[in-house]
This record gives C-alpha cells, sequence and structure tokens, in this order.
C-alpha cells in the first residue's frame, strides 16, 4: 500500500478529510507560511561577506583573558607541523610506529628546559594549572616517600591566578594538604616575604608557589626569594605566567626553583575557546623519577641508528597503580 493510501486511511479512521483539520489552532498563515529564503551562496562568496561584516566591527585589545590572549603564529609554524617527519597515524603508545611524533615531544622537551633553565622536562600536561596542581602533588610525595616527613602545608601566593587557585583545591582536597594563602605587600604588590619566611619554619611545610611575574604583572624579588629557598627544605615550584617573558626575565632553574611550570597558550596557541593548551613541566634531575606525566628518550637501534621511545613511563597506563605518579597526559 502507498504512503498516500496509508495516510488516508488513517485520515479516514480518525473521522476528518485532511491532515489539516486535525491542526485547528495553528493560525492559517502559519501552517503555509512564505520565508523570503535568498538563493545559495558558493564558498569564496560567502567568506567575502563574511569578512565585510566583521570589517565593520570596532577593533580593540582585549585584556579580559587573564593571561590567555591571540598571539602572532608566523608561517613557518603551519609549515614544520605539516611536514612528513612528524606526521603519523599512530599514538605516541606505539612507540615502534611513531617516530614522527616522539621527534617532535623530544624536540619539545629539549626547548621546555633550555627555556625554564631546567634538568629534564615532560612531554606536558593539559594546560598551566594542572601542570601547578601536578606539581604540587609531586613536591608532596617527595617529601612523604623520599624524605619520609610530614607534608601537610602547600603555602601559595594570594596574587595567584584565581583560576589555578580553584585547580590547586580540587586537587589536594582528598589529599590531606591545607593550602596556606602567603599575602602580598598592598603597596608595592610583591609577595610578603617575611610571611613566607615564617610559614617556612613550619616542619610540615612541603613547597611553596611563586610567580614571576605575578597575576598583577609585578615583578618578584627572585634573588630574594632564591635565598629563603636555600635555608629550607620546603621545594619551591616556580609558576611563569608567560613564557615570552623569559626572553627579559630571569628563568626558574637560575634562581634556584626545583619545580618549574608554565602555560604554552602565549607561545601561538590559538584561543579556540578555551583549549587545548599545554602545560610546560620542568624539574631538577634529583626529582625526575617522581615526574608526571610522559618521557621521551633518544636512544640508538641494533645498527646504531638514532630512535626515539617513552621511557619513564609513570602513568598509570604503563604502570602499576600503586606505582603510578598520575594518570595525566
Amino acid at each position: 500500500m502507498s504512503h498516500v493510501n496509508n495516510e488516508q486511511a488513517l485520515l479516514d479512521r480518525i473521522g476528518v478529510e485532511r491532515f489539516e483539520d486535525l491542526l485547528p489552532s495553528v493560525p492559517k498563515n502559519l501552517l503555509s507560511p512564505t520565508i523570503d529564503i535568498p538563493s545559495g551562496k558558493s564558498e569564496l562568496e560567502l567568506s567575502e561577506d563574511l569578512e565585510a561584516y566583521a570589517a565593520k566591527d570596532a577593533t580593540y585589545a582585549s585584556f579580559l583573558g587573564a593571561g590567555a590572549y591571540d598571539h602572532f603564529i608566523p608561517q613557518t609554524v603551519w609549515e614544520l607541523v605539516k611536514r612528513g617527519e612528524f606526521l603519523t597515524a599512530y599514538t605516541p603508545y606505539q612507540a615502534e610506529a611513531s617516530q614522527g611524533t616522539l621527534t617532535a615531544l623530544f624536540e619539545y622537551q629539549t626547548m621546555v628546559c633550555e627555556l625554564l633553565s631546567m634538568d629534564v622536562a615532560n612531554a606536558s600536561m593539559y594546560d598551566g594549572a594542572t601542570s601547578l596542581a601536578e606539581a604540587a602533588i609531586m613536591a608532596r610525595r617527595h617529601f612523604m616517600e623520599d624524605l619520609g616527613l610530614p607534608a601537610k602545608r602547600l603555602l601559595v601566593p594570594r596574587s595567584l591566578h584565581p583560576h589555578y587557585k580553584s585547580t590547586l583545591a580540587a586537587y589536594l582536597k582528598y589529599l590531606d594538604v591545607t593550602i596556606v594563602e602567603i599575602p602580598y605587600d598592598s603597596k608595592t604588590g610583591k609577595l610578603a616575604l617575611k610571611v613566607l619566611e615564617n610559614e617556612l619554619k613550619d616542619p610540615s611545610a612541603f613547597a611553596f608557589i611563586t610567580g614571576q611575574p605575578n597575576f598583577f604583572g609585578i615583578i618578584e624579588d627572585t634573588d630574594a626569594i632564591a635565598e629563603i629557598r636555600r635555608k629550607h627544605r620546603a621545594l619551591q615550584i616556580a609558576y611563569v605566567n608567560n613564557p615570552i617573558s623569559l626572553g627579559l626575565l630571569c628563568a626558574p632553574g637560575d634562581y634556584a626553583a626545583d619545580i618549574a611550570v608554565s602555560d604554552g597558550q602565549a607561545l601561538g596557541l590559538p584561543l579556540s575557546y578555551g583549549g587545548p593548551y599545554a602545560g610546560l613541566f620542568a624539574c631538577k634531575q634529583e626529582y625526575v623519577r617522581r615526574l608526571p606525566g610522559r618521557i621521551c628518550g633518544r636512544t640508538v637501534d641494533k645498527n646504531g641508528k638514532t630512535g626515539y621511545t617513552l621511557t619513564l613511563q609513570s602513568r598509570e597506563q604503563h604502570i602499576r597503580r600503586e606505582k603510578a605518579t598520575s594518570n595525566i597526559c
């Protein structure tokens, strides 16, 4: 039986002549509205129209991103990432088949070490906030498991990015850690170093975080902070608010920081409605066994040919849960 016959049989059974008779409450002009839809355009014509509309908008510098802004990306970057040496259909978990990905990650790690003046870097975290939270957990684990010391208090500057504070609180919520805020000087905006030093006298303080520059854009006194670090066991976690600033400012490794983290968005990642970004994470050699995430290493095969592979794979996917340092990649 045809569709038309099926419909008519239903209408006859219901007791109406037409489908429209079932819609008495709908206004007549809405049953068959006349919509003035212009004819379609080609992709080129549509692009030109959108560009014309966009040109009418006022252009201004937005400072509402709290560290996330548009940055110039040189055309050479796009050309490099499309090169065959780095393209692969495999994931980095299949190390024997993804030399392009591993090569790129190894070069990235090398650059991060040079940028932050640190000994070793991982193959990145999700973003700067998760890098900072994982750094705090890493410092806590070092204190408790390597040194056998209590690790109850984390010292955090009040001038830290509020989103980073929220991430820290979420990560440490069930780890029996108290987050202690260190105030800033109301006149200079700098970290109150006397308060910091006094709080570090507590033996359960396992780490303190410093921002350079801080969230207000103020340059901290890294020499004075380094002197404080030398007097206490607590590890210093240095957060670099903008890695481009290291073109002028002293790198964390040069002012005695133990762990250094940052966010890679400023290096040219598009905003993309909030991500994905890249969390820079590096530390001194002595803490490498506690480093979360993945590390790519360079080696040679049996023929002496250079090759790259994942090493120190301390994620839950690669190691027993009780041995894992993190489930983040």
